[in-house]
């Protein structure tokens, strides 16, 4: 037995999978004949096998809050999955459905994870940790989406974190996402985690995640355009007329935001060569001549960290230095987030206008890139899980005292 569905924007067969309960490889044997790649097309159908209904038996006191944090889903989506009874008082006894009810962990860890997802992942943390994950939106991208920040812990140290300013370096948001909760629960709990005390890290250090910089360019990496898209034409053109776009660095008009910063911007540009919108290297017309790159500049203008960190991807290396410019301590920090991650630090030269050079020019605190896992982006969800503890290590480490 299976059933027809038609895929809504924003599908991908991942996503599909992981809604219906379903493997990849089932849905793939279901649907011999039909073209799945590079990307799904909205209004596309496709056989779902049928697969085991996953059931909740409500108990006295439920509500779809409780029932949602209890679980670990999302309210909204558990919502979805029981659109019959949403608007209905929950009765004990009552059964509903968990089918399309994704844990946001799941999410994270086994599909793409865009801006929709972090959408639903924000209003997730907000709700299940309350006065502990503080959200607010520093920005809109070209394309109007939030750019969204996030804050932990009340001590006077100030640490910035950002992920995925690389389109197809996406996975970056996911893991700091998962850092979030992670670090959220053990703060809610009191407990240590593992030797770590997270409670003295958030007396000790403030951290502002930025886990989405360029949402734009992640969503068109993980979805394509369609003839709805309304940069469809010269998105193609800038990619060399390939209608996959997983080697996409940039924002959605072309510029590489990790090119965008004014630390020797001139230099770069002539560096690199390239001096019209491309998937990747195109400095743009000007510094901060692009939203995303702009609203990480306001956003360190306005806070002064006292460290910031910049993850990417790929080759497990520390970058630390910049131009001279990084106080001595850089070197040290560096060393420290390598040792407990297995990364290797890496002195850099030959490279300007990163946020990371930036922040060490313009401030002289210590700033680091961090390139995580080895392969070719986007790296394999199979990493995620080993990955995070790479990723988890250098986040906690920087959080620790000096």
């Amino acid at each position: 037995m299976s059933t027809l569905y038609m895929v809504r924007k924003g599908d991908t067969p991942l996503r599909i999978c992981l809604r219906c309960g379903i493997t990849l490889e089932a849905l793939l044997a279901a649907n011999p004949t039909v073209n799945i790649s590079p990307y799904l097309m909205p209004g596309q159908h496709l056989f779902i096998p049928e697969c085991t209904t996953a059931m909740y038996t409500v108990q006295a006191h439920d509500s779809w809050q409780s029932i949602s944090w209890r679980l670990g889903i999302s309210e909204l989506l558990l919502k979805e999955a029981n659109e019959s009874i949403q608007q209905c008082e929950l009765v004990p006894g009552q059964c509903i459905s968990l089918d399309y009810a994704v844990r946001p962990s799941d999410w994270r860890a086994r599909a793409e994870y865009g801006p929709n997802e972090l959408e639903q992942d924000v209003r997730y943390v907000q709700r299940a940790f309350p006065g502990i994950v503080h959200v607010e939106s520093i920005g809109k991208s070209v394309l109007g989406k939030d750019i969204y920040a996030i804050r932990m812990g009340e001590g006077p140290r100030r640490v910035h974190v950002n992920g995925a300013v690389h389109a197809n370096e996406w996975l970056t948001s996911s893991l700091l996402m998962q850092f979030v909760e992670d670090y959220a629960r053990y703060l809610q709990s009191g407990l240590r985690w593992g030797k770590w005390d997270a409670r003295l890290a958030s007396e000790h250090t403030s951290i502002w995640f930025v886990p989405m910089v360029n949402p734009d360019g992640v969503e068109l990496v993980q979805e394509g355009v369609s003839g709805q898209h309304s940069w469809e034409h010269s998105i193609v053109k800038w990619n060399e007329e390939d209608r996959r776009f997983d080697r996409w660095k940039a924002n959605i008009r072309g510029v590489d935001l990790n090119d965008q910063f004014p630390a020797h911007w001139e230099e770069e540009r002539v560096r690199r060569g390239v001096y019209e919108p491309s998937a990747m290297n195109y400095s743009g017309e000007a510094p901060l001549s692009e939203p995303e790159a702009c609203a990480l500049y306001r956003l360190a203008e306005e806070k002064e960290f006292t460290m910031a960190l910049s993850f990417h991807s790929q080759g497990k290396e520390i970058y630390w230095n910049y131009r001279d410019y990084e106080p001595p301590e850089a070197e040290v920090w560096a060393k420290r987030l390598a040792r407990v991650s297995g990364y290797r630090a890496v002195k850099l030269t030959g490279s300007d206008a990163g946020f990371k050079d930036w922040f060490i020019q313009h401030y002289r605190k210590p700033a680091f890139t961090i390139e995580i896992g080895y392969g070719i982006n986007p790296l394999p969800l199979s990493q995620f899980g080993s990955i995070y503890h790479e990723v988890c290590a250098i986040l906690k480490e920087s959080l620790l005292p000096e």
